[in-house]
């Protein structure tokens, strides 16, 4: 998961790009980067950190041009630690290309291998986004062969690459000389929306909020498959490039990922969240009558509209019982498991007055590895708490994810394997409720402006299935034997891994 922009226009887009990477901040954490063009040669700074850290006085007027790309990352192939892989990549050949990526791709290493042999290109880093720069690059240089670059090469070049990439992709590149080019997996597994401001400039973002923060009109969504190019004169141009597009996108954008106040492929973020907090009371009613439960507290943030929905169906008090320090990032996008296991404590306060002699429902948007939910449990029981209930707002997560979240090997997941019951032994609360499957993806649905538009949902995490079909149990065993290796050598330890509780 990363957060991308693009945008083209008759002015400067320095400040554009970096304001709309300030609202895109929540999607990445890790490194941030801008590329800009002036008369065809590019301006380029990137670095690990945040956007305010990484972008100064001197960095933004060293960016002109009217048009540009920038990124925020969060890193979930190659190596998080590596300056080198923070985006925008460029290759200068054809034309000049640079590209940002949101996604992940499922075969990087067998198209790294082929275009090393096939197509005689180098890859430098271990990123995914270099190799799909490359096979971009490749298609674009077959297609034109030394012609003008018309807005039907740029499509073809583009059904090249979704012949051979796989995976999840929305991608933004420059063309230097030409203009924008914007497209997506055909399953539209990541989200990726257009939107153009009065005086003409158009944007694409990976959410709604990037365009409506910076003064642009949402227009649409970049539809599963489809290509947009935009040329410098600011005219659009689009074609479907893939065979049998089905919208099916992942559904822990909703529970987690996007900014509430996005709106993504027609599905209202905020809405999405109250509705799974609508089906999540009617599951805590049969666990825990609500006359044993004092109070519903939400841990911040994602959580607070599902907890806010589930207390006033169940005719309880809401209250803020944990204070989130906003100067620490997310710690489910940390690097680095001994970063995130310390930035716990100094991520949340309990307010004690809130908890004290109480029995609480804590609410959160899902539990992933166990070791946030574990000590924020111990945290409620510090302060005084009588019992601690915890409800999740999503389905237990069983299962890795390929597509752009970092969870790749299932031993690192604290439900795999597990009952509810030893999960909820191993958080050490009270009673454990979690969302079902099928009310998850009912809930999401229903806050769709249409939704006979959405076809499906990937939510390969809870339900193991892979919307896009080439995923088997050996490429599971592989990438977590990968995982393992590259675990031993690594000096923070894995960015998931759960401690074992028989020993931590």
């Amino acid at each position: 998961m990363c957060g991308i922009v693009g945008v083209a226009s008759n002015a400067p887009v320095n400040q554009l790009i970096y304001d709309a990477l300030l609202l895109l901040q929540h999607r990445g954490q890790d490194a941030a980067g801008i590329v800009t063009q002036l008369e065809r040669k590019f301006f380029m700074h990137k670095a690990k950190g945040m956007v305010r850290d990484v972008f100064r006085t001197r960095n933004m007027r060293a960016l002109p041009g009217p048009i540009g790309l920038g990124q925020v990352r969060y890193p979930t192939a190659g190596n998080a630690y590596s300056e080198e892989e923070a985006q925008p990549f460029y290759v200068n050949a054809p034309f000049g290309l640079v590209l940002v990526h949101n996604g992940n791709l499922t075969n990087a290493q067998a198209l790294k291998s082929e275009l090393f042999s096939a197509d005689h290109r180098h890859i430098n880093t271990e990123s995914d986004s270099e190799v799909l720069l490359n096979v971009l690059a490749h298609e674009l240089e077959h297609t034109t062969r030394g012609f003008p670059l018309t807005p039907l090469q740029v499509f073809a070049a583009v059904r090249g690459v979704q012949g051979r990439i796989r995976g999840s992709y929305a991608v933004i590149a420059m063309i230097a000389g030409h203009g924008l080019l914007a497209f997506r997996d055909p399953y539209g597994i990541r989200p990726l929306c257009m939107g153009r401001s009065a005086d003409g400039t158009v944007m694409l973002a990976s959410e709604s909020v990037a365009l409506e923060g910076t003064g642009h009109h949402f227009e649409r969504n970049i539809a599963p498959g489809e290509a947009v190019f935009v040329d410098l004169q600011g005219r659009v141009h689009a074609q479907v490039c893939a065979d049998a597009p089905m919208l099916s996108p992942c559904i822990f954008e909703f529970v987690y990922l996007a900014r509430p106040d996005s709106v993504l492929d027609g599905i209202s973020v905020y809405q999405a969240r109250l509705n799974l907090g609508e089906t999540l009371a009617k599951r805590v009613i049969s666990t825990v009558p609500p006359n044993e439960i004092d109070v519903v507290i939400p841990i911040p943030e994602s959580s607070r509209p599902s907890a806010t929905q589930l207390a006033h169906l169940l005719g309880l008090p809401y209250r803020e019982g944990f204070v989130k320090n906003r100067y620490v990032g997310r710690t489910f996008i940390m690097p680095g498991q001994a970063v995130r296991k310390r930035s716990v404590r100094q991520k949340l306060n309990a307010i004690v007055s809130e908890f004290k002699g109480r029995n609480v429902l804590l609410v959160d948007d899902s539990i992933v590895r166990g070791t946030t939910s574990r000590e924020i449990v111990q945290m409620a029981r510090d302060a005084g708490a009588r019992k601690v209930y915890m409800a999740s707002a999503a389905p237990p997560v069983r299962y890795p994810n390929v597509y752009g979240i970092d969870m790749p090997t299932s031993d690192e997941l604290v439900a795999y394997n597990r009952t509810v019951e030893e999960v909820r032994a191993m958080i050490g609360c009270d009673a454990l409720i979690y969302q079902d499957v099928d009310g998850m993806k009912s809930a999401v649905r229903r806050a769709a402006s249409d939704p006979a538009s959405i076809q499906g949902f990937d939510a390969s995490c809870f339900d193991g299935v892979y919307v896009t079909g080439d995923i088997t149990a050996a490429d599971i065993a592989r990438m977590g034997a990968q995982r393992s290796a590259q675990d031993e050598n690594d000096t923070d330890g894995s960015r998931l891994t759960l401690p074992n509780p028989a020993t931590a």
